[in-house]
């Protein structure tokens, strides 16, 4: 088998930063020590001065395949992935055809076995009439069910009561919840279009889809879980508010309730929109300074257990239409991990907790099967970074398939030098390997 040695690295590990060798032998972690003698069997990466990380685990993309490849693939934004040293990811449900039935869920399998760059997981969709298909989903291959509490592509919003119910009372799995109430948000709308018809100024959307909006969404799914017992993971919190419904009383591993940030909302906030525009348009929205403050704190102080993109990307002439046309989402996969090296620089988080929020936690989360963490005998997922080097954000070196970044002009100091996936150098110093040889992820229950 091949061997792998990563000499002199500081590796940032379970809350520590030590300085160690890891010697990789194929698809897995062989040995962890300070030093490790070389052989002449061994490709060896000189690490000195750099820091090793687990690969990130994404637990929220968008990858737009099948039925929206115009946008983007799970070739090509995998790709991306690789670059900014994400080595799993979770694609979400609502694509074309949606992945709510077996048949959907084994081909998006198919299309990623033979293009995704990086380890693979797909959760699967509820919706207020596939319930028997939500039944038989297998808990070793699906990571969770994602629920959509506001408006979503198609028939993917779950708003009748009882059908919620009886999905909370009968999934053990994790649920993932995008939550924003509907009504409140038609109510908003109708408001503005009255006022500005479908040219509604950007500004206005975290006024739309409102603080309000979030709490009272996200208060029901937490209400509706600790009625249940059901397991609710809420992603993409955006508010100080709803910070306050998590708890930080319990490890993570013992938590019923768990709650997820983007990067997006810990970077930019509602003064941004007058020069970012429709790029930074998202659901839920971008809010205030002191939304994202709050969401900071929160993170630090473990009430929110994991950081990740939400990538969703669309085309710069679909983002170019008036507000009511212009489509959410943004691409963030590549840039995701730089933007938190930079925010280590700045003092608002620890390399360490960076670690452990997109690392470890997902792992612990979704019970995955031997990743996350830098462990022998654990799969060889693992992110060089040297904290010295510096990237700005150009259209030019941005690898999505839509060609643009909600990030574009901004330097951040921190950057991926080596992704490595199940033991194989996949991108070294921008070059990327031939072959990329990942997996689908499994699921230890």
């Amino acid at each position: 088998m091949n061997k792998l040695l990563i000499q002199g690295a500081r590796l940032v590990n379970e809350g520590t930063i030590t300085l160690q060798d890891v010697l990789i032998e194929g698809e897995r972690i062989l040995k962890i020590a300070p030093v490790i003698a070389v052989s002449q069997d061994m490709e060896v990466i000189d690490a000195r001065g750099k820091h090793l990380l687990p690969g990130c685990i994404d637990d929220q993309v968008h990858f737009r395949e099948p039925g929206l490849t115009h946008k983007a693939t799970i070739e090509t934004e995998s790709k991306a992935c690789v670059a900014g040293g994400i080595t799993s990811y979770f694609e979400m449900p609502n694509t074309n055809p949606q992945t709510t039935n077996a048949d959907a869920y084994a081909n998006k399998l198919a299309v990623a076995e033979q293009t995704s760059w990086v380890n693979y997981g797909f959760m699967f969709g509820g919706t207020n009439d596939n319930l028997d298909e939500v039944k038989a989903i297998d808990p070793k291959t699906t990571p969770a069910l994602k629920l959509f509490l506001g408006s979503s592509t198609g028939n993917m919003l779950v708003d009748d009561p009882n059908t919620l119910k009886e999905i909370f009372s009968a999934f053990k799995l994790p649920i993932a919840v995008h939550c924003e109430d509907e009504q409140t948000i038609k109510a908003n709308l109708a408001t503005y279009i009255a006022k500005f018809g479908d040219a509604i100024p950007i500004e206005h959307h975290p006024e739309i889809r409102s603080e309000e909006a979030c709490y009272l969404s996200s208060s029901k799914a937490i209400a509706l879980a600790k009625e249940t017992g059901a397991r609710l993971h809420v992603f993409h919190l955006s508010t100080a508010k709803e910070t306050a419904l998590f708890s930080n009383e319990l490890p993570l591993a013992q938590k019923q309730i768990t709650a997820e940030v983007c990067i997006h909302h810990l970077w930019f906030s509602d003064k941004d929109y007058a020069q970012k525009g429709t790029h930074i348009k998202w659901n839920p929205a971008v809010k205030t300074a002191h939304d994202r403050d709050e969401l900071w704190n929160a993170l630090n102080d473990d009430r929110i257990d994991i950081i990740a993109t939400d990538h969703a990307p669309h085309t710069l002439d679909e983002k170019a239409q008036p507000y009511t046309k212009a489509p959410s989402g943004g691409p963030m996969v590549q840039h995701a991990l730089p933007v938190l090296l930079e925010c280590v620089q700045q003092g608002k988080i620890t390399l360490e907790k960076v670690v452990e929020k997109m690392c470890h936690n997902p792992a612990i989360l979704f019970d995955i099967e031997q990743r996350g963490y830098i462990r022998e005998g654990y799969f060889a997922d693992l992110v060089l970074v040297d904290t010295n080097a510096s990237q700005t954000v150009t259209r030019n070196n941005v690898l999505y398939k839509c060609g643009w970044s909600p990030l574009e002009g901004t330097t951040l100091r921190g950057a991926v030098t080596h992704t490595i996936i199940n033991g194989n150098v996949i991108y070294n110093q921008g070059n990327f390997a031939q072959n990329p040889k990942v997996k689908a992820l499994t699921f230890a229950r």
